[in-house]
């Protein structure tokens, strides 16, 4: 699949979502990558039908889960009940076997239930008993949150937010977009109308040209460089893992394809930086006294962090 088939993809999208054509892409990223997606913003701002339309774009099985404080693990991931028929337990398998998952409003259950995404998300697979069940390729989660200030929300574990290869804010529609928005719902449903335009075996095409991206040992230092700042600072209590770092990567990769790049640069690393490692830090007592933001934390420290030189990540 060429990157002609993105560009029809988000234009699909944006029927339904308009004026978030960098949001849309941002998404891209994630899924070209293989990795999964967190969308944070206040209720009402088109994260679940954006995720809805993403679905629908794409020829693959879907699935919702709308989280709720009474949700638990079982539902999630399955149970096994016993057939009095045959005399044996019968794996029953829950909605997070599906290529795309929305997670919706993750943050309204309880940790525990949060923890059954855990396993699924960073093996693809589901361990039940004795038994261990695999989930088909390619395999994806959407997960809508609302910010945790909001009341009947649960904060994330940190082991749950290094699962999610990237947090995103949709944020409000500018007037003009707005209205846009009014005039097109007033009299029909544009979700409805959407056809798949991209098929499984074109996803799992793209996600291998991702992979085969080329990255250079001058951006991979690069890369642990601005990590590694995030663990030795005393604005930042928990800093990025490991998991980050390859998560950072990955999506560096995604964004270099998208752009007809065959290699990472350096603008790769610094376009996405914010939106793959703030999420996975937790900002010290300090920071947030002083009104400091894990995003504005993230961005310092690129600033700060020296660029390789094009000669020596540049692909021949």
């Amino acid at each position: 699949m060429d990157n002609m088939h993105i560009d029809r993809i988000v234009e699909t999208i944006e029927k339904v979502i308009r004026g978030k054509q960098f949001e849309i892409y941002r998404i891209l990223k994630g899924i070209l990558c293989g990795g999964h997606i967190l969308l944070e913003d206040v209720p009402g701002v088109g994260k679940t039908t954006l995720v809805k339309a993403l679905a629908r774009t794409f020829d693959l099985s879907f699935s919702r889960i709308q989280f709720t404080p009474d949700l638990l693990p079982s539902d999630i991931t399955g149970i096994s009940v016993y057939n009095q028929k045959s005399g044996a337990f019968e794996y029953k398998k829950g909605p997070i076997f599906a290529n795309i998952v929305l997670a919706d409003e993750i943050n309204r259950t309880s940790p525990k239930t949060q923890s059954a995404l855990l396993e699924v998300m960073e093996e693809a697979q589901v361990s039940e008993g004795n038994h261990t069940y695999a989930l088909e390729r390619p395999f994806f989660v959407l997960a809508t949150q609302n910010p945790i200030e909001y009341e009947g929300t649960f904060p994330l574990p940190e082991a749950q937010l290094d699962r999610f290869t990237m947090k995103i804010k949709i944020g409000y529609a500018d007037k003009r977009r707005e209205s846009e928005i009014l005039q097109i719902y007033k009299d029909h449903t544009p979700l409805n109308e959407i056809t798949p335009v991209c098929h499984k075996k074109d996803l799992i095409a793209m996600q291998a040209a991702v992979r085969d991206i080329y990255v250079s040992k001058p951006i991979t230092d690069y890369i642990v460089e601005i990590v590694d700042k995030t663990r030795n600072t005393d604005l930042i209590t928990l800093g990025a893992s490991t998991r980050g770092a390859l998560a950072l990567m990955r999506v560096a990769q995604a964004e270099a394809y998208i752009n007809h790049k065959r290699y990472v640069s350096p603008e790769n690393i610094r376009d996405n930086a914010e939106y793959v490692l703030a999420h996975r830090i937790t900002l010290s007592p300090y920071a947030r006294a002083n009104n400091m933001s894990s995003e504005g934390v993230i961005a310092e420290i690129v600033r700060n962090t020296i660029i390789p030189r094009e000669a020596d990540y540049v692909q021949a």
